[in-house]
């Protein structure tokens, strides 16, 4: 174990095993983002979603909430995963551009 770097005890760059690193952006409000050496470059891969495959409503009581199923970069349809559509709209609304224009009629 000498010489070998953990991730898992304290955080998964908890200063204790690695060092501290410079705040690059604050993303939200308990989301940062850090500046990372190179040889850490493959700790966190950035999970990006890639296209909607499919839509929608799931009904309660009193409302309907839409949701979208979600391909992921680097995973395949089968891990695709169901996400509301408005917190998707708010984090990639490039997503959506394409899906409103399908079905229109322009000049």
């Amino acid at each position: 174990m000498k010489g070998v770097k953990r991730f898992c005890r304290k955080g998964k760059l908890g200063l204790r095993f690695i060092r501290p690193f410079e705040v690059l952006e604050k993303i939200r409000k308990l989301a940062y983002g850090v500046g990372l050496p190179p040889m850490l470059a493959g700790v966190h891969n950035e999970e990006r979603p890639t296209q909607i495959l499919d839509r929608q409503e799931r009904k309660l009581q009193n409302k309907v909430i839409h949701m979208v199923k979600v391909k992921w970069l680097n995973h395949s349809e089968e891990k695709a995963t169901w996400k509301t559509e408005t917190d998707m709209r708010s984090r990639y609304p490039e997503l959506f551009v394409e899906s409103e224009f399908r079905g229109r009629n322009f000049i």
